[in-house]
């Protein structure tokens, strides 16, 4: 769970959540339950749930139902990150070991779904149905950009089709966070796309930031290689503007394409996290979170309007 000091009186609530994902592992298969047990073990930032709770508790909503949304939004982050490690063949996440690290790829593609359904059953608490449209709609988005990242492999994107790519994989979820959380309150419907607008933009934030920490990270604390996602052939924001600045480095179309040696690699990277492009990913970070902010202007005054203001630059700021 990430630690922000300002948002200690949400930690009840918090465990609230933890409590409800964790109830709903209860009652499966031995095996099903351990791999789930593991996976809440390994604990998270929990940024989405606290997205939803100060959103929803600013507008008013059911403390319960938010709850349940929390926990929803959770468990399907929670099964997408399953069946992402799967994919990408990753061993380790934030240090700890992934589910596909000692089980078969058919016993985590069944877990993640297995969480894909609690997700679904946790969210129809809520008892809304619009709620439950868009969260189906979210996890198609989520799903499309997975495809699209796996077959657009092996070649430098614009920056306009990367944007669209992390709000697929990571900016709609987060959008789904504040979104359902204004929708499932008593406020003014007006509300809604604002809310929205902002889990948008805090959610490419956190994404940007992401993709900096692969290229800036500690490799034991993240749990993988520096360049991770390049040397994967994915082609991220510091990747993309390196590409901008110096067009006619082959080695980094080469290294999309898996055709250089781990030393050129580490030479490309290197030359990547001197260029000065790390700054500039960050300062766009920066503006999504400018972005997410002005998209409070006219939302109830109080802690929780303060919180999100502050939230997005704490995420800005983390070094995982």
């Amino acid at each position: 769970m990430i630690q922000v000091g300002f948002l200690t009186y949400l930690e009840d609530k918090l465990i609230k959540v933890e409590e409800k994902m964790i109830s709903y592992s209860s009652g499966y298969h031995p095996d099903l339950k351990a791999a789930l047990d593991h996976l809440m073990a390994a604990g998270g930032k929990r940024v989405r749930p606290i997205i939803s709770l100060l959103m929803g508790t600013m507008l008013g909503a059911d403390e319960e139902k938010l709850i349940s949304l929390g926990a929803s939004i959770e468990l399907l982050h929670t099964a997408t990150l399953v069946h992402d490690d799967l994919i990408d063949g990753a061993l380790l996440r934030r240090g700890n070991p992934t589910l596909n690290s000692h089980w078969t790829p058919a016993a985590t593609v069944l877990t993640g779904d297995h969480m894909f359904a609690q997700a679904a059953r946790l969210a129809a608490e809520i008892g809304s149905t619009e709620a439950m449209s868009i969260f189906a709609e979210t996890l198609s988005i989520i799903v499309n950009g997975e495809i699209s990242q796996l077959f657009g492999k092996s070649k430098l994107p614009s920056r306009e089709e990367y944007y669209f790519r992390i709000y697929e994989k990571t900016g709609s979820l987060f959008a789904l966070s504040a979104k359902a959380a204004a929708m499932i309150s008593p406020a003014d419907r007006k509300f809604i796309q604002p809310a929205e607008n902002y889990g948008k933009e805090i959610g490419n934030a956190f994404q940007i930031v992401d993709d900096v920490l692969d290229f800036t990270g500690d490799q034991e604390r993240v749990g993988k290689p520096i360049g991770n996602d390049l040397r994967q052939g994915i082609p991220t924001l510091p990747a993309i503007l390196y590409g901008e600045q110096y067009p006619d480095d082959d080695v980094l179309l080469a290294c999309l394409n898996g055709t250089v040696t781990e030393q050129e690699a580490d030479d490309l990277i290197h030359r990547i996290n001197e260029s000065g492009v790390i700054e500039q990913a960050l300062e766009e970070a920066s503006l999504c979170v400018e972005n997410a902010v002005l998209s409070l202007t006219d939302f109830p005054e109080g802690r929780e309007k303060d919180a999100l203001e502050k939230f997005g630059r704490i995420l800005l700021n983390r070094d995982l």
